[in-house]
């Protein structure tokens, strides 16, 4: 019985369905591309995006020509029935990583599985915000995707998605109206690497990659998680209290590694112990 290799199933599967899907999804979504010369040819990056929708996940790796890994929540690897295990095949097929949240070790081999995407030089698309937002507007990203650039020494190029929404037509079809996927300039935080596990610096990389999205994107920001929002532990009106101009618009900088070093050598010549 023919059995594929293991080159065809990381990579032969993920070449062959986006070729057979070209069509259908350049008509039920027809894309308008701007700034993918910003996403280097070769070599590790992580494309970090707003949420607005499931289209996302299908129409960046559609129109883009690097292979894209994104994090999938590890229960659709193992949904129950035929369709569940139809699902979960194809995510493997085209080498899509399960993401699991319960934390500790399952956790904790997620993100060695992310991480391995970086070390092979590959693409890992990243939604910082970590679910869709609830009402279209930008919310707080985690700072997940922050430590995986930081410990991989990677860079970040912000993608933003426009009206992505997908709606069904007369007979039903799902599709998307008129969207659009915006790549903004490389960010490169290789200057903090040595400082991955600090909060402010991992804040300071998430915000700042968040602003850059808001920037092509034009959503407006709300300073809390869109989590928070989706499970009712915030009002209407306490979103709307948290409204502000744009991710980590008032925080400063941090201190690069660079400089660290040269504050802390100068505080010892000066006899100054901090």
């Amino acid at each position: 019985m023919w059995a594929p290799s293991e080159e065809m199933t990381l990579n032969g599967w993920y070449w062959f369905f986006k070729a057979l899907l070209w069509i259908p999804i350049q008509i039920l979504a027809p894309t308008k591309v701007s700034g993918a010369e910003n996403v280097p040819d070769k070599g590790p990056v992580v494309l970090a995006g707003n949420h607005i929708s499931y289209a996302e996940t299908v129409l960046i790796p559609a129109n883009l020509r690097r292979r894209v890994t994104f994090p999938a929540k590890a229960e659709a690897f193992n949904m129950p029935g035929v369709g569940g295990r139809l699902l979960g095949w194809f995510l493997r097929a085209i080498g899509q990583v399960p993401m699991d949240r319960s934390g500790g070790r399952a956790s904790a081999a997620s993100m060695d599985e992310a991480n391995h995407v970086l070390t092979t030089g590959g693409v890992l698309g990243i939604f910082p915000e970590g679910t869709r937002s609830p009402d279209g507007r930008m919310y707080k990203g985690r700072t997940g995707m922050a430590r995986l650039v930081l410990q991989n020494r990677v860079p970040v190029v912000p993608v933003a998605s426009v009206g992505t929404e997908i709606v069904r037509g007369p007979l039903g079809i799902p599709h998307v109206r008129s969207p659009r996927i915006r790549y903004g300039r490389m960010l490169d935080f290789t200057p903090w690497a040595d400082n991955a596990g600090d909060r402010e610096v991992l804040r300071w990389v998430t915000d700042t990659t968040m602003a850059e999205i808001q920037k092509l994107s034009g959503q407006r920001y709300v300073d809390a998680y869109a989590s928070s929002v989706k499970s009712g532990i915030l009002t209407p009106e306490e979103v709307e209290a948290r409204i502000a101009p744009a991710p980590g618009w008032n925080r400063e900088r941090p201190l690069t590694d660079a400089e660290r070093l040269a504050v802390q050598t100068a505080a010892k010549e000066s006899g100054v112990d901090h």
